[in-house]
């Protein structure tokens, strides 16, 4: 074997066990007794630390092309490395955006020339290339982003006859599409009202895009999900009322898998009337306390399925203003995330092994990587972070890879730290600092089960054919 790790604590969905584990062409060959493996080129000493599955994050913007100064691939997939994030999916809303095959290849150039860790590529769902899709998926994207709400970029919202159409493509290809779920129409109307009030206070922002605002788009993306087949992601939840809607539409068999975010379950709407409480301004909104303790029940009881992180770094300058609508939205997570839930783990609100199902197995079973990515098993990729659990990590802005600094948990103190993260078994962070060079990272492309079409005969295809009948 050419690594062995020793001594280490395994931690899996169901247990844990102490076990070491033997890693030889990137993947794990052997899982075995402690001191049972013999010798290998590389033995690396785990004795005291927890060995995870490297974390998948299925919902990140690094910002290039097009965006750089925010955010590159080097210094993101450097973050998603630090943090124990060892597979990454970006977001379309580039500058281009991923909705042609030569943009997703020109993007798929930069990331192979530069990340450290493995990726996946989201194409964009829009209004004008739903003639694009079908190549998209050929070409290898990991699902597609479908933004019923505005956010940075500002992609238009497709109309309603659009994402139908495109649900009906995308349940015959059967990759997942990922939804922003906020009503365009009413977030925009509110806004502008409140601007022409004179309203410019942070608080303005959730006001904005109060809970109807994600219900609504949330039920009605659902509605359109069953009728088509067409398999979707909610990304970042934030908002408990969606929470009854989310297990109506599950318990009916539609195929919907919900993100929420760290932010969500540990910031508070409360602190933006706070100095520099301008920094939490994001897409959906970080919403009242109320709102917590739903969403960590979410998480255990099944409604929602996993944590990702929407890593949204902005220059300095652009977090700041004296209107909340001058200040860019978003901020870094992808180094965080997994520090952030230890934390959880420390003070009983969750257990190690929920993490590696929040953030490893369900992502990985989600998007058709669990034959490859999401669990330490026999024949996976050896993506492991190796985590000592008694010890505290401060979290500080100073020390984020990525280029966006602005962060509000610096000086928060976690009960965890990172030691070493290796992608298919070679070491690319150690001890907070990076061990690799850039490019090691590969594409994932997406093995999902057979694709689950309904109501076939009404598409938008079928009903073009003269004379057909439309049952």
């Amino acid at each position: 074997m050419e690594t062995i790790i020793t001594g280490g604590t395994v931690v899996t969905e169901t247990g844990r066990q102490g076990a070491d584990i033997g890693i030889s062409g990137g993947r794990i060959v052997a899982i075995a007794a402690p001191g049972t493996l013999g010798g290998a080129g590389e033995v690396i000493d785990a004795a005291g630390l927890l060995v995870l599955p490297g974390a998948i994050d299925v919902h990140v913007h690094f910002r290039e092309p097009g965006l750089a100064h925010k955010e590159d691939w080097a210094t993101g997939s450097a973050a998603a490395a630090l943090g124990g994030v060892t597979t990454v999916f970006d977001m379309p809303n580039t500058v281009p955006p991923v909705d042609t095959v030569a943009h997703f290849e020109a993007k798929r150039a930069l990331a192979e020339e530069k990340s450290l860790v493995d990726f996946g590529i989201y194409g964009l769902l829009g209004e004008d290339n739903l003639d694009q899709l079908e190549p998209l998926a050929v070409a290898g994207v990991c699902g597609f982003k479908l933004f019923l709400g505005n956010t940075t970029g500002d992609l238009p919202c497709p109309g309603d006859g659009a994402v139908l159409e495109g649900f009906e493509t995308l349940a015959r290809l059967g990759l997942r599409c990922s939804i922003h779920a906020e009503n365009s129409p009413i977030l925009f109307r509110r806004m502008n009202a409140m601007k022409a009030a004179g309203r410019t206070d942070p608080l303005a922002h959730l006001a904005a895009r109060t809970d109807v605002v994600a219900i609504e788009a949330l039920t009605r993306a659902a509605v359109l999900a069953e009728w088509t087949g067409a398999r979707i992601h909610i990304v970042h939840e934030s908002c408990a009322g969606s929470l009854p809607y989310i297990r109506f539409f599950k318990e009916r068999g539609v195929d919907m898998t919900v993100e929420t975010l760290p932010q969500y379950l540990y910031l508070r709407a409360e602190d933006m009337t706070a100095p520099g409480g301008q920094v939490l301004r994001m897409n959906p909104p970080i919403r009242q306390e109320a709102h917590q303790a739903p969403l960590w029940a979410g998480l255990t009881d099944g409604s929602i399925d996993m944590i990702a992180t929407d890593h949204a770094p902005h220059a300095e300058t652009e977090k700041q203003g004296v209107a909340i609508w001058d200040v860019a939205c978003g901020f870094p997570g992808v180094q965080t995330s997994l520090a952030l839930m230890l934390k959880a783990a420390a003070a009983g609100r969750i257990a190690h092994e929920d993490i590696v199902r929040l953030m490893s197995g369900a992502p990985a079973r989600a998007f058709g990587l669990a034959d490859r990515k999401g669990a330490v098993a026999v024949g996976l990729d050896a993506d492991l972070v190796l985590v000592d659990p008694a010890v505290p990590h401060t979290i500080r802005a100073a020390d984020l890879a990525s280029r966006g600094k602005v962060t509000p948990y610096d000086g928060w103190v976690t009960r965890g730290t990172i030691r070493r993260t290796l992608l298919r078994g070679r070491t690319i962070a150690k001890d907070g600092r990076i061990m690799a060079g850039p490019g090691g990272g590969r594409l994932v492309r997406p093995a999902m089960p057979a694709p689950a079409p309904r109501n076939t005969a009404t598409t938008t295809a079928a009903i073009l054919t003269p004379g057909a009948q439309p049952w």
